[in-house]
């Protein structure tokens, strides 16, 4: 075999894609992040608008959106409205403004914080926005995961997000919580911490309802 990495990856997505569609999600697996940018804005929005009406859209906080620049093509595509909290003009109070709004697009857009083995979806969230819109509100919810938020069992999940996920994403978003400097959780009652709402999904109702695109490439944390 020439590259057994490269197999055993897509292996593994295969193998997630399968759970997931058993579990009630749409579930599709993309090579890179131009590939996911061009389902999204080739085939998934158009289905969406056209089929279904869908006219708005918006976003959970992802920094996959961000790396596969699905958020820039959502915020371009022609006759959607889009919903956009994490616009930097905004004021915190219009941003949680938009973000109680956002719970009624059509569209959600978010990423994943881990996939387990036999496909739920788990996330750990600070204002417990992402994790309201996977739950109920928005018609449609599309997630976008790269590879390396595959997992194994729910526990292994859940310490990725507590260990990798949340002390990282405290220091992109330069929080003052003591997982910044010890670089591991300390269960902190910060003021600023970010970790306050889990979700794990472990099915989509109504099936469909979530659709989890596949990365074959590592994005986010």
């Amino acid at each position: 075999m020439d590259n057994p990495l490269a197999a055993f990856h897509e292996g593994r997505l295969h193998q997630a894609k399968k759970v997931l569609a058993r579990n009630g999600f749409d579930a599709y697996l993309v090579p890179g992040a131009g590939a996911a940018r061009a389902l999204v804005e080739k085939d998934i929005l158009v289905r969406l608008m056209d089929e279904e009406n869908c006219r708005s859209a918006a976003f959970g906080g992802s920094m996959t959106l961000m790396e596969t620049g699905i958020y820039d093509a959502v915020k371009a595509t022609p006759g959607l409205t889009v919903l956009d909290p994490f616009d930097p003009g905004l004021a915190r109070f219009e941003s949680l403004r938009v973000r109680r709004e956002a719970l009624t697009a059509d569209i959600f857009f978010t990423g994943a914080n881990a996939i387990t083995a036999d496909g739920r979806l788990v996330n750990l969230d600070a204002s417990g926005n992402r994790v309201a819109a996977l739950a109920f509100g928005p018609r449609f919810v599309v997630v976008v995961a790269g590879r390396n938020k595959l997992g194994g069992t729910l526990d292994e999940a859940m310490r990725r997000v507590k260990e990798l996920a949340a002390p990282v994403n405290a220091m992109r978003l330069e929080r003052k919580t003591p997982c910044t400097r010890t670089l591991r959780c300390e269960d902190c009652a910060s003021p600023e911490r970010i970790c306050n709402t889990w979700s794990i999904t472990e099915r989509c109702w109504p099936r469909n309802r979530i659709k989890v695109i596949l990365v074959d490439q590592e994005l986010g944390f």
